[in-house]
């Protein structure tokens, strides 16, 4: 099991426009494959989301291109927000690793 708090960016580059944090648990969930549970939040703290958030939680299986993740809630203007997470690994070695989420939700 292991905690996140990193930086939430608009691009993948080191130098990209910093939007909030991207903070939550995963933890092995898997006896047959690398399969995560997710618990992630994404606190916006700039630009037009400041203050909002949206919550995903689900299964990461994190050797398949491309995973869906289900967006369970959100808060401010992402009030009772549902729809899913689309996510890619751009870059990974021991210590760092360069995750891309595309989210997809409806809110009121």
């Amino acid at each position: 099991m292991a905690m996140m708090d990193n930086p939430l960016t608009v691009g993948p580059e080191p130098d990209s426009e910093l939007v909030g944090r991207a903070q939550g648990i995963y933890a092995s969930a898997s006896q047959t494959e690398v399969g995560l549970l997710m618990v992630l939040n994404m606190a916006f703290t700039q630009g037009k989301y400041n203050g909002s958030s949206l919550s995903v939680l689900g299964r990461n299986s994190v050797y398949k291109r491309v995973r869906e993740m289900p967006v369970v809630g959100g808060s401010g203007v992402f009030r009772f927000a549902r729809g899913y997470a689309l996510a890619e690994t751009h870059f990974v070695n021991v210590t760092t690793a360069v995750m891309e989420y595309n989210v997809y939700v409806f809110h009121y």
